[in-house]
């Protein structure tokens, strides 16, 4: 489907990404644009790029650019992206943001040219080395504002995702953050907070290591993910995430209440109102 595509970092989405387009026979050539030499290295020992370049000279030679960086950067990446591409070239990022970015290239001359979308995947994992074959498969991709851009660059697009076994979901980019926060945001801070509890009541390193169950595991699992790539997205979208992490904090409290108040039935309420759940996430 592209000659030439490069992808804008080269971690774990981006080299998932890169696998998947390989894989699917959706690119012919895969360049790498990193903001380290190492990492640039590593992409290509491994497989998932096929040469490394400065990014002038990438989007010179791509049909199709994939920006998977940190949302932060993204927005000045994509706008200096849109300052150098043609009319035949299609831009895409796989960002967890959406409504910073695009309201920062709503009125870009290339916006038609840009596809906004959020493959909704992803793991603990940060790097090259993160990188995993069929890492998308079975899940869902956002694209929004999909009315602002070109038809044949959404087509594409589309086309790109339901060959990956996606499936597509179109919002606009509020409601896109709003509903993140809820499946996906609050659940890195929850983990990020539950980490710094243990840690900070449980002195001896040893004893979690041996006693830690499943369970705990699980949860505090995405504790482990990189903070310079989740900081920028709490920030864009912090509106949300407070929302979200003040009705958290008060079912926290219900759960203290009951404790403290040694009210068991309404305990069990609690708990079985949560098996709920059950009901969307079989």
């Amino acid at each position: 489907m592209f000659n030439n595509v490069t992808i804008i970092g080269v971690g774990l989405i981006s080299g998932s990404f890169a696998l998947a387009l390989k894989e699917k026979g959706l690119a012919k050539h895969i360049i790498g644009v990193s903001r380290t030499r190492e990492s640039e290295q590593k992409a290509l020992q491994l497989g998932l790029i096929d040469e490394a370049l400065p990014l002038k000279e990438a989007i010179q030679k791509s049909d199709f650019i994939y920006v998977a960086i940190p949302v932060d950067v993204t927005i000045p990446m994509v706008v200096d992206i849109l300052d150098q591409i043609n009319d035949q070239q299609i831009v895409a990022d796989a960002g967890s943001t959406k409504m910073a970015l695009c309201k920062a290239v709503q009125l870009h001359p290339m916006r038609h040219r840009f596809v906004a979308t959020h493959p909704m995947w992803g793991t603990e994992y940060s790097g090259p080395e993160a990188a995993v074959h069929n890492a998308f498969a079975g899940r869902s991709c956002v694209i929004c504002e999909k009315e602002l851009s070109d038809t044949t660059a959404v087509q594409k697009m589309e086309a790109v995702y339901k060959s990956l076994s996606m499936h597509l979901v179109y919002m606009a980019p509020d409601a896109h953050d709003a509903h993140a926060a809820y499946v996906s945001h609050i659940s890195h801070i929850t983990s990020f907070a539950l980490a710094n509890t243990v840690l900070e009541k449980e002195k001896e390193e040893d004893a979690i290591f041996d006693l830690a169950g499943g369970g705990f595991e699980s949860t505090v699992r995405l504790a482990k993910s990189n903070p310079a790539m989740w900081a920028p997205i709490f920030m864009q979208n912090r509106e949300n995430v407070l929302d979200v992490l003040n009705e958290h904090i008060v079912q926290l409290r219900k759960f203290k209440a009951c404790l403290e108040k040694e009210n068991y039935n309404y305990l069990i309420e609690l708990m079985e109102n949560a098996n709920k759940i059950k009901r969307i996430l079989q």
